[in-house]
């Protein structure tokens, strides 16, 4: 099966999605997800100008072989740009093996490991009554996990509260399905972990008085934390038993975690951001985390995602792969078909994609009972209809920034 066609299908249906789309000689059709949140037309540029040129007429079974090509012979390796564009290419060839064969992909990669996947939702708000409400909505959803993100007292809009887009001069919507905001420059947002610190744990002694002691509970600190003071609050969260608290503290300075998991036992999850296994080597061996956070499209796609979590089975650490609306419908069904065939999985962050989303990306995958399954249809799963995708031009967005309160720029 040679590569003779290849298109980067850029389409906007609530937010921005670069798509890679493979076709061979015989006809068959692949794609995959190269969305880089806010900075999606670098990969764009990368994979038409670079890319597309070396994959026409090669032979589109050779899925390792042309990962590491594509890997070593850049050079300059590496980075959310090339990872991106590399991962469109693995979820493609992946997407074409399956359909030739005949099969899900996750038959190939060894058949399934379980029924289905458990996932977690977003809940939020700006208050308590406001984020009961959220998680209430979530349990109806049949959400058996559930994020909890919340406002602090003073601040006006920080990241994960759906409610305050508005509040950050973001427009009207809510910003679950999208926290890029629209336009030529990014929203700023406020931040003070001192008082963020002194709030977080009363709220989680709130929900866990109103909903039990049963509903798993996680929560995001955005890379927002110095060591010490992630390490004060996972400390501080241990009665309220989290299934994970997410990136506490910047992830490049990995030997921060060694100083967090001396004090405390709360688990430890990281590494949306990362690109390569060799991000997460030594925090695997040295069994610093519990969930490795990679997602496929950023992780340069199935092929070296799963041998990241091929290696942290041996450390006893699981899956909790990256999945929210940035990922596109393509990298979600990679991840579910991923996740379902490793013996490791842990859980699948799962935020629904709006309806014109799923008009553009026509899916077979199911969601019953808090579970997901990404269905039994040969390849991935997913198709794009261009049609639809055309109606939908780029448009400019980016994520929000920090600033603390004498203006120093901060994580967001």
């Amino acid at each position: 099966m040679i590569i003779d066609k290849a298109e980067v299908i850029v389409t906007s249906p609530g937010r921005n999605f670069v798509t890679l789309r493979l076709t061979t000689d015989d006809g068959h059709v692949g794609i995959g997800d190269a969305t880089l949140n806010g900075r999606e037309l670098a990969v764009v540029s990368y994979l038409k100008d670079h890319v597309v040129p070396l994959l026409l007429g090669r032979d589109a079974h050779r899925i390792e072989d042309t990962w590491q090509f594509l890997y070593r012979s850049a050079y300059w390796r590496r980075g959310p740009v090339t990872m991106a564009a590399n991962a469109a290419v693995d979820m493609a060839l992946w997407d074409i093996k399956g359909k030739a064969a005949g099969m899900p992909v996750y038959q190939l990669l060894g058949g399934a490991s379980r029924d289905g996947l458990l996932a977690y939702g977003h809940a939020s708000g700006k208050e308590l009554p406001e984020l009961f409400d959220s998680v209430r909505s979530h349990l109806e959803q049949g959400y058996q996990a559930i994020r909890i993100q919340t406002g602090v007292p003073g601040l006006k809009a920080i990241y994960g509260i759906a409610s305050q887009s508005s509040d950050a001069g973001g427009g009207e919507s809510r910003y679950d399905h999208e926290p890029a905001r629209r336009g030529a420059l990014p929203v700023q947002e406020d931040w003070d972990t001192r008082a963020y610190l002194r709030h977080l744990p009363g709220v989680f002694e709130a929900v866990r008085n109103e909903f039990g002691p049963e509903i798993p509970l996680l929560h995001d600190g955005h890379h927002r934390m110095t060591p010490i003071q992630a390490a004060k609050l996972g400390k501080s969260l241990e009665p309220y038993d989290l299934f994970w608290l997410e990136d506490c503290t910047p992830a490049e300075n990995q030997e921060a975690l060694r100083l967090v998991r001396q004090h405390t036992t709360t688990p430890l999850a990281i590494g949306e951001i990362f690109n390569t296994v060799w991000d997460f080597q030594g925090l695997i061996r040295e069994q610093l985390i519990d969930y490795v956070r990679g997602a496929v499209t950023h992780m340069g796609g199935i092929s070296p995602l799963k041998k990241t979590l091929d290696y942290a089975a041996q450390y006893q650490i699981k899956s909790g792969m990256h999945g929210p609306t940035d990922i596109s419908p393509v990298g979600m069904a990679a991840a579910m078909h991923l996740g379902l065939s490793i013996h490791n999985f842990g859980i699948q962050e799962y935020m629904q994609h709006s309806e014109e989303t799923n008009q553009v990306f026509e899916q077979s995958f199911t969601w019953s009972g808090g579970m997901l399954h990404p269905g039994d249809k040969p390849g991935l799963g997913v198709e794009l209809n261009v049609d639809e995708a055309g109606k939908y031009p780029y448009e400019q967005a980016y994520l929000p920034f920090n600033r603390l309160a004498d203006g120093t720029v901060h994580d967001w």
